[in-house]
């Protein structure tokens, strides 16, 4: 016994159940590692502020580190032998990569799942107009934003434009130091009597979303919109592209500002897009990193999670079970539908999504016993879903008792918890879609404080916790 302990004191340690300040209880090399880490993760969600962009870097990542495309692998017929390392990109908005295990596909593969889309503005079909001379874009918010963050804040675009002859166009504009920026405009507080009486929600509207673009008029006294038009040339000239083309374009609005360290110790990563690429960054990190598995480690990267997982880039869409399937029939003489079926009933998967950290300026909508909070680890979350746990995902204890043990055996700090109070709202991730196959799935991942602003905060300690335990989990759960 410790002299410097009571009986009571070395009782209380042993049953009672404890989250700890992972900065307190890291070593100093880790400690280390958590800042470098974050470097990359954070020069990263500067070059992949959309779900195309991060689907992009995401196989420049995979080539670099030996991945070979699945379907040239399945074109050429070739065998995928133990240690081979794959990928497949699907409609350059989702990516799927694995690590062929020692193991038969029919005891099951170990799956960490994420999403690379983002809450964020999006420009309307035919958005351009001109009025008291400027031009304006509508446009159509995409996922749960709170409206007036978005408003008066530098903004750049990106996306692709597919022009009538099929030719496409990459556009980035605001990101360089050297180019524009855009913004939505506000209200000032002088007129603003009538707005500030407005619940928060209806204070800035949807179609009240409209970004600044232009102020200069054409020089042709015979035309009308003579602002737009110039805003128009300008385009023609720099991409080649008419108004027309608008129509076949995807083109999105994020914040123009770059990942920041928070905090006079650095100790925080500020961000657009946390929600979920400090999950994806982690798990593609940790497939890249996984090697000698025993089960085949697959990591999947969707699209569309913000808006419901929907659509063929989606994670319910067939894309997981499809790329199993390849994956079996590649690597195995004995592929059959009975056996993939039993592969998806033996395997497990972390869906790697982020939870709402408490924030002490708003600690009313959280259960603090069950809450997450920063600086404390990774995030177990056993159910999702809203209010009632309707439209989510509850895992089975064994799963969960198994990834404790798996953390606890590997030093992996964790702490558990839900999104917030029963009845204040609540949330699903992908984790739904995988258990819909069959499998086994758990949320866990990263706190973050302000979620779904245009600035995330998450801990640099926490990130990379996170990505330790995805890498476990990876390789020996």
């Amino acid at each position: 016994m410790d002299e410097n302990k009571t009986q009571g004191q070395l009782l209380q340690e042993k049953l009672t159940y404890k989250i700890h300040n992972a900065w307190e209880k890291s070593s100093d090399d880790d400690k280390g590692k958590a800042f470098e880490f974050c470097e990359g993760y954070k020069d990263f969600l500067n070059r992949a502020k959309t779900e195309r962009e991060f689907a992009y870097e995401v196989e420049q990542l995979a080539i670099q580190n030996g991945f070979i495309s699945l379907d040239e692998a399945i074109k050429s017929n070739k065998r995928l032998m133990q240690g081979d390392k794959v990928y497949l990109v699907n409609r350059k908005k989702s990516v799927l990569l694995a690590v062929i295990g020692s193991k038969p596909m029919e005891d099951g593969v170990n799956i960490v799942g994420a999403h690379i889309d983002s809450p964020r503005i999006d420009l309307k079909q035919n958005p351009i107009y001109e009025d008291t001379g400027m031009v304006l874009f509508k446009t159509h918010y995409y996922g749960g934003i709170k409206k007036y963050q978005w408003v008066t804040i530098p903004l750049a675009l990106h996306g692709v434009i597919i022009k009538n002859d099929g030719q496409l166009v990459n556009v980035v504009v605001g990101e360089d130091e050297t180019d524009p920026v855009f913004t939505i405009t506000d209200l000032l507080p002088h007129l603003a009597t009538d707005q500030m009486q407005k619940k928060m929600s209806e204070g800035i509207t949807g179609e009240g979303l409209n970004l600044l673009f232009g102020s200069i008029p054409y020089n042709d006294d015979k035309v009308k919109d003579k602002v737009k038009l110039n805003i128009l040339n300008l385009l023609n000239q720099k991409y080649g592209i008419i108004e027309e083309d608008f129509i076949s374009a995807e083109l999105e609005i994020v914040p123009a500002f770059k990942a920041k360290d928070v905090g006079f110790d650095r100790g925080l990563v500020g961000a657009y897009g946390q929600d979920d690429r400090v999950c994806a960054y982690a798990a593609l990190k940790a497939i890249v990193d996984t090697a000698d598995a025993e089960k085949t480690a697959i990591c999947i990267l969707t699209d569309k999670e913000e808006i419901g997982s929907m659509g063929n880039t989606g994670a319910e869409s067939n894309l997981l079970e499809n790329f199993i399937a390849y994956l079996y029939a590649q690597s195995s003489d004995d592929y059959n539908e009975i056996k993939l079926r039993r592969c998806f009933g033996n395997s497990r998967m972390l869906s790697a999504d982020v939870n709402a950290a408490v924030d002490p300026n708003f600690e009313g909508v959280q259960d603090k016993r069950n809450a997450s909070f920063i600086g404390k680890g990774l995030v177990i979350q056993k159910y999702t879903g809203v209010r009632g746990k309707a439209g989510g995902s509850d895992a089975n204890a064994e799963f969960v008792a198994e990834l404790r043990r798996l953390l606890n055996e590997n030093g992996i700090l964790w702490h558990t918890a839900e999104l917030g109070k029963v009845d204040q709202g609540g949330g699903g991730t992908i984790a739904l879609y995988a258990a819909n196959l069959g499998m086994d799935v758990v949320d866990c991942g990263v706190a973050v404080l302000s979620m779904h602003s245009p600035f995330e905060i998450t801990s640099k300690i926490d990130i990379y916790i996170n990505f330790k335990a995805y890498k476990v989990f990876l390789q020996k759960a």
